[in-house]
């Protein structure tokens, strides 16, 4: 699971994710943008190389109008499935478009 299928996860399903990275807390928000906001310099970390170290997410669903309505927390495996059912099943068959 990388940080580039993490924020599609978050745009598509209107939610935040949240998880600790080297004792700062980040957050993928519904937008997709990735923000550690204790950061105050160039870190000490890759947030994307980070993430295969993280084993606990919080995610937040989204209502209407931007609030979060629900709170959840998920292990990676839970967050791998859900980006796993972002994708089709299998790739998509190619139109028959001639005359036989």
């Amino acid at each position: 699971m990388t940080l580039a299928e993490l924020k599609k996860l978050a745009i598509r399903k209107q939610m935040r994710i949240r998880f600790v990275v080297d004792s700062a807390e980040a957050f993928i928000d519904e937008h997709g943008i990735a923000r550690v906001p204790s950061l105050r310099n160039v870190p000490s970390f890759n947030l994307d190389e980070a993430l295969g170290s993280v084993t606990q997410f919080k995610v937040e669903s989204l209502g209407a109008d931007g609030k979060p309505k629900a709170s959840q927390t998920a292990k990676p495996e839970d967050l791998v499935k859900l980006v796993a059912s972002l994708h089709p099943a299998g790739p998509a068959k190619p139109a028959d478009d001639h005359d036989e």
